[in-house]
């Protein structure tokens, strides 16, 4: 069995520069034993993503 954990993210500037600080979220999640697993879109703003859920999980 697993267990999950969502983690937000807010875009930092504008589309290209965006989502900057993903990887650090995913190296600390990993530190804490959890694996990465996918991402979802929650917010859309004139077209471009401005927060997404990075999705952990690991075995309960």
């Amino acid at each position: 069995m697993y267990e999950y954990k969502y983690v937000s993210v807010e875009r930092e500037g504008w589309i290209f520069a965006g989502f900057q600080n993903y990887r650090e979220v995913i190296d600390r999640e990993a530190a804490d034993g959890w694996r990465f697993v996918s991402w979802m879109p929650l917010d859309v703003t004139s077209g471009a993503m401005t927060r997404i859920d990075l999705i952990f999980e690991r075995e309960v």
